[in-house]
This record gives C-alpha cells, sequence and structure tokens, in this order.
C-alpha cells in the first residue's frame, strides 16, 4: 500500500510540473506584426505650431512618405569638388612629389591622405613581391572611393594604373 501512494504522489507531482511548464512555453511572445519605422523630427515638422479645434486627433501622427520618384534620385551622386589648395607644407619632399605628379596627371585626391595611403599601400606591395593584378585591383577600389574621383573624366582602371606607376617612380624611391 505504501507502494502505491508513492507511486500516485509521484505521477501527480509529475503531472504537475508537466503541466506548470507547459504553460510557461506558450508562443504568444513573439511579434505579430511588422513595426514601420518613424522618426520624432518628421512628426515634429509635420505637426501643425497651433492645434485647431477642428484637427482629427490623428493628424498629429507621422504620415507616411511618399517613394522618392525615379527622376529625383541620381544613380549615383555627384563626385565633389576638387579643393582649391590643400596645405601640404607639412608633409615630406617625398609626399609632395607624389602628389604633384598625381596632379600632373590629372588625379586631385580630396585629400592628401587618401593619395599618400594608396601610394603606402603600393610601397608595401611591391616590397611583399605582390603581383600586379594584386596590386591594380585593391588600388583600382581604393582611386574609386576617393570621394573626388569623377568616372566621367577617366576610367578607375587608368586612375590605378597611374597611381601605381607614380608611387613605384616616386614615392617608393
Amino acid at each position: 500500500m505504501y507502494r502505491t501512494c508513492g507511486k500516485v504522489l509521484g505521477v501527480a507531482a509529475v503531472l504537475a510540473a508537466t503541466g506548470l511548464l507547459s504553460a510557461c512555453g506558450d508562443n504568444d511572445s513573439t511579434a505579430s506584426s511588422t513595426p514601420t519605422l518613424s522618426t520624432t523630427a518628421s512628426s515634429a515638422v509635420s505637426a501643425p505650431s497651433t492645434p485647431s479645434a477642428s484637427a482629427p486627433a490623428s493628424s498629429s501622427l507621422p504620415q507616411p512618405e511618399p517613394p522618392p520618384s525615379q527622376e529625383t534620385t541620381p544613380e549615383r551622386p555627384a563626385p565633389a569638388p576638387a579643393p582649391s589648395q590643400q596645405d601640404t607644407s607639412s608633409l615630406a619632399d617625398k609626399d609632395r612629389k607624389f602628389l604633384d605628379s598625381l596632379k600632373a596627371q590629372g588625379i586631385n585626391p580630396a585629400s592628401p591622405d587618401i593619395a599618400l595611403s594608396i601610394g603606402a599601400y603600393v610601397c608595401q606591395g611591391v616590397a611583399a613581391g605582390a603581383s600586379e593584378a594584386d596590386l591594380s585591383t585593391f588600388v583600382n577600389a581604393m582611386a574609386g572611393s576617393d570621394p573626388s574621383f569623377d568616372p566621367a573624366k577617366m576610367p578607375v582602371e587608368q586612375a590605378g594604373k597611374i597611381y601605381i606607376d607614380t608611387a613605384k617612380q616616386t614615392y617608393c624611391q
């Protein structure tokens, strides 16, 4: 009799624990709708400056913005204007010589740091024995990411070749 009572109490405890744990496993905590992004600045701009009594309460909610038209969205942003004069007085002679040589070949980087980092990369690649194809792949990418680079003036491959040749002749010495 003691064995039966213990078994019944054990089964009852297991059933109670199972019921308790299965109640905690409900999947109601997941999101059921897709959230929309909105900013508080857009709602502050679109809200009227003086509340009117005739305006409904929902008018202060941010309205969805219309999708941009195909005509106003440029395919690629315009390149940054070339700086009129950059201060190169604190640069070393070989840095200035490299920048002047690039400028003479039609490359005007947005910042001297961009051109100097590309030149340093070329010199490191040459010292490490990198192939011309490996160098040109990365140099083309760096040259094309310069904000002042204009693909209408020259192809990125030509700009990369100018960087590599100029760095080898003037900067890696």
